[in-house]
């Protein structure tokens, strides 16, 4: 409820149209929601620019599903010849991609075609007119995999496959995806994937947070049609954001030009469930709340996004993060935001060595007066992944700086998988614990803290990782320091937990000229 993230998938629906099931299970999507994959496969995404496809016959628009038949014959063929040229990072990554050569053709540009269309998004006209586009687009995209099929082979996994036994051959184990488009939409100036209209008139946050009026060029062209453009109404609807309460415009244009926020939770969905029905990836799609909505509202519109057959949602509650990409009206936020405390001169806390898959890992976990503040990793000579688990540790300190509940920290890292620690029994090392990944053994570090302030000596914790009396010394386990609570930090030097030679301070940091251990590295 608080501001959407992270979003929700329904895992039991994707795995339903896992095309490859004998080659495992789907267990994740990337960032936005709209492509599940294997492990070590890749996002081949591309979108049509649907507004495109409207032409105008005895005076009434009317969609071209001819030109767009061929466009999505050029497009499949398009994003399989992608797979072959791409050069792919990792061996393993490039072998799993040519494997299924899975592509994601999508669109966007849905709400401009609506609009010229004159049918309302928040309709059933509005929907069935996705759902028969996605329709139109899957069918087609199929019989040109067929056609890639006859030229070139089936993808190699074909035979591991659900189109083994129906005796459809295809190039590409899936085909169709519906992306955000977030970026490339502004460049084609559309709308960006099957969302509706964010506002008519609005401010887009760019760099440096500077501001970019923007104004939808359909709107624009009615408006001066029809005689009731002024740079006075433009105005207005900028801080307003909406149509729908301003007695200037016409009715019949204020029932085309719905944005999102006009828009119910439901309409939102139906839309998406009328795509997501000829999609075989899944959908990204935001249902836009009021700043008012309730976590009641959000319950209803998850529940509704499962009963009507999609893959996941997003919900984002207007207003409700310090910085939002587009914004409209005077931009100032409303409602509850989080602001960090600043992290003390001292702390004091303890560091945890964990074996994970590719190595040592040393959590360490620090606390001030208030509670647990802040957490950073370091790795051993081993390998490991430092510059993720050091993004895990800043954005978890953050958010233990902005008072959320450790709980909630901790059980949104336990679980998360990585391949290499799962296919290394580490529970011998790390004190019978099975570490998964880094985020793991973060979570797992937190809360080892939190037992052992409670059970070496100091006064139990509270909620936050606190202990209710602070010690003038609290000495952390072997392979960490001593931190004295003067005015000045004092460390006693001991083994280096790599390879046991001397550790020595050197330009404020401890490391070994042994091995070259560093507590900074």
């Amino acid at each position: 409820w608080r501001n959407g993230e992270p979003g929700i998938i329904f895992l039991d629906r994707i795995n339903r149209d896992n095309p490859t099931p004998e080659l495992g299970a789907i267990e994740s999507t990337n960032p936005c929601g709209e492509q599940p994959l294997l492990p070590f496969e890749s996002c081949n995404l591309g979108s049509i620019n649907l507004s495109k496809f409207v032409k105008i016959e005895n005076g009434t628009p009317k969609f071209d599903y001819d030109r767009l038949k061929d466009t999505v014959h050029l497009a499949v063929r398009f994003l399989d010849d992608v797979i072959d040229v791409n050069k792919y990072p990792l061996e393993l990554i490039e072998e799993t991609t040519k494997g299924n050569r899975k592509i994601g053709l999508g669109v966007m540009g849905f709400a401009d075609t609506l609009i010229q269309l004159g049918i309302p998004y928040n309709s059933e006209k509005g929907v069935k007119t996705g759902r028969q586009i996605m329709k139109f687009i899957k069918e087609e995209s199929v019989k040109a995999s067929q056609k890639l099929a006859k030229e070139r082979g089936t993808f190699p996994n074909y035979d591991k496959s659900i189109f083994a036994d129906s005796g459809i051959k295809l190039r590409n184990a899936t085909l169709t995806t519906i992306a955000p488009t977030g970026t490339i939409s502004i460049i084609a100036d559309a709308s960006s994937g099957i969302e509706p209209l964010f506002a008519i008139c609005y401010y887009r946050n760019v760099m440096d947070n500077d501001k970019l009026v923007e104004v939808n060029s359909y709107f624009l062209k009615v408006a001066k049609e029809r005689g009731f453009y002024s740079k006075e109404l433009i105005e207005k609807i900028a801080k307003e954001g909406s149509l729908q309460h301003i007695d200037e415009v016409p009715d019949d244009v204020k029932k085309v030009f719905v944005t999102a926020h006009d828009i119910s939770p439901e309409w939102h969905i139906k839309m998406q469930a009328a795509f997501q029905k000829y999609v075989d990836n899944a959908v990204s799609k935001t249902v836009n709340f009021p700043n008012s909505a309730t976590p009641e509202d959000i319950e209803k519109a998850y529940l509704l996004a499962y009963r009507l057959g999609c893959k996941g949602v997003t919900v984002y509650r207007d207003g409700s993060r310090d910085s939002q990409v587009l914004s409209f009206g005077d931009g100032k936020k409303k409602g509850q935001t989080l602001t960090p405390r600043p992290r003390p001169r001292m702390t004091a806390g303890l560091t945890i060595k964990n074996k994970i898959g590719c190595g040592n890992l040393y959590v360490t976990v620090n606390s001030d007066e208030n509670g647990i503040c802040e957490v950073f990793t370091n790795t051993g000579r081993a390998g490991g992944c430092p510059s993720q688990s050091e993004a895990t540790s800043r954005l978890i300190s953050l958010a233990l700086r902005s008072n959320i509940s450790i709980n909630e920290i901790t059980e949104q890292l336990k679980g998360i998988r990585c391949l290499s620690c799962i296919k290394n029994d580490n529970r011998e090392l790390n004190g019978g614990k099975k570490i998964l990944s880094c985020p793991d053994a973060i979570a797992w570090a937190i809360e080892q803290y939190i037992d052992n302030y409670s059970n070496n000596g100091t006064d139990k914790t509270n909620g936050n990782g606190n202990s209710q009396s602070k010690k003038e010394e609290i000495k952390l386990f072997n392979d960490a320091v001593i931190i004295s609570g003067n005015d000045e930090t004092s460390v006693n030097i001991v083994p280096c937990p790599d390879c046991g030679s001397s550790l020595e301070m050197e330009s404020g940091c401890v490391v070994c000229r042994s091995c070259g251990f560093s507590k900074c590295h």
